[in-house]
């Protein structure tokens, strides 16, 4: 009886517009206060052994080195080079926006951090192009979904973590997903420039030494992504100490390399870096704490055995799992539900023999739709905040986005080769 009054106290305090992990912290709270069995200090422990650990240090060493990139001018560089390869197409800007969040996204790994950046920088510059601010707003909230599938996801991090799956096999299993993503995006958007008229005057071809100087100062930025996944699957390092060596990386392209970065940089890119991350890390103990309840009252189990007798096909239950997250996720901030739905997955997920690897692909994934849908996504509203387009604006623009989103999931759901097969060729 005592966790059905705490869920509904939790959802009581998310209908008051409290934040989701406040909510939680305040349910868990009355959940130990009232059960004589724990003392004053239990909620507290819990907070901590859920940040307490060494895989979360990946999190905080790849907010940081995606924050020190703004700061060094590889944004900069790689933004020339994404206007050089497709500035000139139909829909240039449109496309240069999916392969900035395309190169972007392996080293951020973050999608809001991504969402933002190209708010500022990108959208501005595709309105003046003729672009509907709706559509470039909406445009530029979809392709930062590419950032938590790509290595090195902050998302890829947290599942790995909480369901104790392989984060270098969950690194390579995103990478096929995530640039089907970005291929579904750029012949989505080829075809609504050309239909709605969208940048009637292009940039002209670029040459081909022009092409190669930009790809050139670019090619220090592209290479991060492969050196993390590199030197992952040979053995030189964990996931973890990847994150402190693109941290390292960053630090001497920005003073050594580029020269661009100052020691005032740095202090604001570490001072950014740690706004960030304190936010990560109370959604991070708020949702152990509450996990940790779930478990103690065995509701997991219980919903692991409800649902195996009612659901025979590892399909339907995939199928099903869909429509409750796009449903949740409208409400709940993705990185919440996915501390506290992972370990309730994770038992089903042998009952009907899916890997976790491929799971986490479709989970991630289904999470990402949320963080773009009414009422509180979060890229939503950062990216509508940013550019200052109305929300019902951007609901209606966003659309056909949710549409091939949903496409990219039925796809991913039914052929699992599309994010194990990269992992099983290189283990």
């Amino acid at each position: 009886m005592t966790i059905l009054l705490v869920v509904l106290l939790i959802l009581v305090l998310i209908v008051l517009n409290v934040p989701v992990a406040y909510a939680l912290l305040g349910g868990s709270a009355i959940y130990f206060l009232t059960n004589s069995s724990f003392t004053n200090e239990t909620l507290t422990q819990r907070m901590i052994s859920g940040v307490e650990s060494f895989p979360l240090l990946g999190i905080v060493f790849f907010i940081t080195a995606g924050v020190l990139m703004n700061y060094t001018g590889i944004t900069k560089r790689i933004l020339t080079f994404a206007k050089m390869v497709t500035g000139h197409l139909t829909g240039g800007l449109a496309k240069v926006n999916v392969l900035l969040s395309v190169l972007m996204g392996g080293l951020s790994g973050s999608n809001v951090a991504d969402a933002a950046m190209q708010s500022k920088i990108l959208v501005p510059e595709m309105v003046k192009k003729g672009y509907a601010p709706g559509f470039a707003a909406a445009l530029t909230a979809t392709s930062s979904i590419i950032t938590p599938i790509l290595p090195p996801g902050i998302a890829l991090i947290l599942y790995g973590y909480v369901g104790n799956v392989s984060i270098g096999d969950l690194f390579i299993a995103g990478i096929i997903p995530g640039l089907m993503l970005a291929a579904f995006l750029l012949v989505y958007v080829h075809f609504a420039a050309k239909k709605r008229g969208f940048e009637q005057v292009k940039d002209p071809v670029p040459k081909f030494s022009e092409v190669l100087y930009a790809s050139k100062d670019a090619l220090l930025a592209i290479m991060l992504p492969i050196v993390i996944i590199g030197g992952i699957r040979l053995g030189v390092f964990g996931p973890t100490e990847a994150g402190a060596i693109a941290v390292i990386y960053a630090l001497i392209i920005g003073f050594l390399i580029y020269r661009e970065m100052s020691f005032k940089d740095l202090l604001n890119a570490l001072k950014e870096s740690m706004q960030i991350i304190a936010t990560v890390m109370i959604i991070i103990a708020a949702g152990t704490a509450f996990g940790w309840i779930l478990t103690l009252e065995q509701i997991p189990q219980a919903l692991t055995s409800s649902i195996t007798e009612r659901i025979e096909h590892p399909l339907l239950f995939l199928l099903i799992i869909l429509i409750f997250l796009f449903v949740v996720g409208m409400f709940i901030e993705g990185n919440v539900l996915l501390i506290i739905l992972t370990p309730i997955f994770m038992p089903m997920l042998g009952t009907y023999g899916i890997d976790p690897v491929h799971f986490g692909i479709f989970f991630i994934l289904c999470l990402s739709i949320g963080t773009i849908t009414p009422p509180i996504g979060t890229i939503m509203f950062t990216t509508a905040a940013i550019t200052k387009v109305k929300i019902e604006v951007f609901i209606k623009e966003v659309i056909p986005f949710w549409v091939l989103l949903i496409v990219l999931t039925l796809v991913i759901i039914f052929i699992p080769a599309l994010s194990l097969l990269l992992p099983t060729i290189l283990s």
